[in-house]
């Protein structure tokens, strides 16, 4: 585990890609909660059950980046009031295929699970709860008039399953390498840059994590850099002609 930050009431870690955030149907053990069990000696809020112990919010398996989780049930409690009042800073990168026209705003949906097939979420024109993504296109890649890739921020009023890859995807943007919303081949510059970094994940990443200590009352903020497959990716972006 790599730790941020740790007290008598929470931890803040750097989740690596590739390690889910709880245990699930075929991911029984290496998870988060897993490492935090044996970290914290068992001692973890209950409030989320015996699956979820402490954790008040979660990043996809294969999203890396900052999350936060609770060791008593009044830090449990008093986080979980921050998400719920959306009282948290959250900004994540994202790679994507091209880049989302316009190149900044904010995009407001119903998200919900897809009629079409419950592992994916969906935008619904019915039902659903409200999703909410500002973003800002921060570099664009190759032809500026028609870019093939993008670096992204993304800051979160909301925090939906899959949100921001749902979203990216909406403005025809999706992550690099996002198995389920991916929706067509990026350009053959764009695939070889990602065959060389190793990037075998969406290319997203929660690089902040900002909120007051629900216990304490100091103000926290974490942030961490691109881990190194993604890192490599931009550095390979980064070198595609732009004519």
């Amino acid at each position: 585990l790599t730790v941020l930050f740790e007290d008598a009431h929470l931890i803040v870690v750097d989740k690596p890609a590739g390690m889910a955030a709880h245990p699930g149907p075929g991911t029984p053990d290496g998870t988060l909660v897993n490492a935090l069990l044996h970290h914290c000696a068992g001692s973890l809020s209950g409030v989320g059950g015996v699956a979820r112990p402490g954790i008040v919010h979660r990043l996809d398996k294969d999203t890396s980046g900052v999350m936060v989780a609770a060791k008593t049930d009044a830090a449990h409690q008093g986080l979980s009031a921050l998400f719920a009042a959306h009282d948290i800073d959250r900004l994540y990168i994202a790679l994507t295929r091209g880049a989302p026209n316009p190149s900044r705003g904010t995009i407001t949906t119903q998200l919900g699970r897809s009629p079409h097939d419950r592992k994916k979420m969906a935008i619904l024109r019915t039902g659903g709860r409200e999703a909410i993504t500002h973003y800002r296109v921060e570099t664009a890649f190759g032809p500026q008039t028609k870019p093939l890739a993008a670096r992204v921020s993304c800051w979160l009023e909301t925090g939906r399953t899959h949100q921001i890859r749902v979203h990216l995807a909406s403005k025809g943007a999706p992550c690099l390498g996002d198995p389920t919303y991916g929706s067509g081949p990026p350009a053959p510059a764009v695939r070889e840059a990602m065959a060389a970094a190793g990037l075998q994940r969406q290319a997203l990443h929660a690089a902040v994590l900002g909120f007051v200590h629900p216990i304490t009352g100091e103000i926290l903020r974490f942030e961490t850099p691109l881990p190194e497959d993604m890192r490599r990716l931009e550095e390979g972006l980064s070198r595609l002609p732009s004519p």
